[in-house]
């Protein structure tokens, strides 16, 4: 895998190692410290469309970003006239993709069919990304699991009914929606949405060590990968990553010295972004990771 392995359309990737869209986690601090880090991607905490679209302050917040090449934000909704717009509200941010949450297993998202809801009503779905590559000139991405459940695994089918809609890349969480986080991520069936189209595929999730985003790569066919969760106390991770397979050596994680200063910048950055009393309650979490991590 090269360096330049991935294109959303037009728009190059400068590397195959991706930082997964996480609420409540991956805020503007976190993703401008994992791309000066030498992630490839990274992608802004999902937004509700109608929530951007209405301009209200903590989703515009959520949605900042466009110092980050690529810019990309994910947005969630069930309604095509609050995506389309989301969209191009986006794109008017300086968004040079827009990401099409479909993956998302939150019973408050779900419950609102949005997020991976919308893999039991395909034509549903696909009514949403027609909406929004319509709206917009820029790339559309989507996010997506294998399915809702056992019985309905029917990621191919969606991947390959969104990419005749305009879709350029997808990314696959390797787990059904019933399934949440239980149990390993299944990358060998993320193969088969490989094969079903021509577009590049990203694997997500359970990849925590380059050596580990090497067998997702092997068993998915996929272009890409995408760290979620590992990623939470090592935000170094994707570039290490990114590394590693570009050149088939593991550099390492980062000396305990550096990772001290890699987290004093993390903290630092969120009580400038929030201010002080919100920046501290929201790095308690990142701290608290800091001091589990071994590297």
């Amino acid at each position: 895998m090269s360096d330049a392995a991935i294109q959303i359309g037009r728009q190059p990737v400068p590397n195959g190692a991706l930082l997964a869209p996480m609420s409540g986690v991956t805020d503007l601090p976190f993703r401008r410290l994992a791309y000066r880090l030498g992630a490839g991607l990274v992608v802004s905490e999902m937004v509700a469309s109608e929530d951007l679209v209405r301009q209200r302050a903590p989703v515009l917040r959520r949605a900042a970003g466009d110092d980050l090449k690529p810019f990309v934000i994910q947005l969630a909704g069930r309604e095509e006239r609050w995506m389309a717009e989301g969209a191009r509200i986006a794109e008017a941010l300086g968004a040079d993709v827009v990401d099409i949450n479909m993956g998302c297993p939150a019973r408050e998202v779900t419950g609102k069919l949005s997020g991976s809801a919308l893999m039991r009503d395909l034509d549903h779905a696909l009514s949403l990304i027609g909406a929004v590559v319509r709206a917009v000139k820029i790339p559309v991405s989507l996010k997506m699991r294998l399915g809702w459940d056992q019985a309905s695994r029917n990621a191919p089918e969606l991947a390959r009914r969104a990419e005749a809609a305009g879709i350029q890349l997808i990314t696959v969480h390797g787990r059904t929606r019933c399934q949440f986080f239980k149990g390993r991520a299944d990358w060998s069936a993320v193969r088969e949405v490989s094969r079903a189209v021509h577009i590049p595929v990203v694997v997500n999730d359970d990849i925590r060590t380059p050596q580990e985003a090497r067998e997702a790569l092997q068993a998915s066919g996929a272009a890409g990968v995408m760290v979620g969760r590992g990623a939470y106390d090592t935000p170094w991770l994707p570039a290490r990553i990114a590394q590693f397979l570009s050149t088939g050596r593991d550099p390492g994680a980062p000396r305990l010295s550096q990772q001290a200063r890699i987290a004093h910048e993390h903290v630092e950055a969120m009580l400038s972004h929030y201010g002080t009393g919100l920046g501290l309650r929201n790095a308690r979490k990142h701290i608290g990771w800091y001091l589990e991590t071994s590297g």
